[in-house]
């Protein structure tokens, strides 16, 4: 690269200025027109759940003990026979993530022992309250899907907690559980 003459340096930092004067401009007309986000963009939090509707969380804490901005609360309760949340002996019965004090850093994502907890690609939290962006559990659990029962129910009959945490459990459908 050339040097610049002494006498000229306070106005080379102009050139920068000047040559983007004539490119054009990268203006998104959002919320108009929506860009696609990264694919491993850290968005949204949302608890998953196994392919019959039981919740995956098992209100280990350690996502709480994980976040660096102390956003995440869990307190977790014991599963009986009665109500079962999860297959596991513990379930999340409070879960709570403040989205004032969230960073987006994933930590309580690689925390989490059984994958419970992900991020998905929903960056569109905006709330005229405060109250209105501390997530509760009913809004950060995923969607019950076809073949799904609301938790609390029992595990699926002849199957173990282990067959959960493996990814042995297709559903509760009579018909997809015929198929193993």
């Amino acid at each position: 690269m050339p040097r610049v003459p002494k006498f000229l340096e306070p106005i080379a930092g102009f050139g920068v200025t000047f040559l983007t004067m004539f490119r054009k401009a990268n203006t998104e007309q959002y919320p108009e027109e929506k860009v696609p986000t990264a694919p491993r963009f850290h968005g949204r939090h949302q608890l998953n759940r196994y392919a019959d509707g039981l919740e995956k969380c098992i209100g280990c804490e350690l996502c709480a003990w994980a976040c660096p901005a102390d956003a995440i609360y869990v307190e977790g309760a014991d599963n009986t026979e009665e109500e079962r949340y999860s297959p596991g002996e513990r379930y999340g019965a409070v879960y709570q993530i403040n989205y004032l004090r969230c960073i987006g850093c994933g930590l309580c994502v690689e925390a989490c022992p059984t994958r419970a907890l992900t991020m998905t690609n929903d960056y569109e939290m905006v709330d005229d309250t405060r109250a209105g962006l501390i997530y509760e559990k009913h809004d950060l659990l995923a969607p019950m899907l076809a073949g799904m029962a609301p938790a609390p129910h029992d595990l699926y009959p002849g199957a173990t907690e282990a067959d959960y945490y493996r990814g042995d459990i297709l559903g509760s459908a009579p018909e997809q559980h015929e198929a193993r």
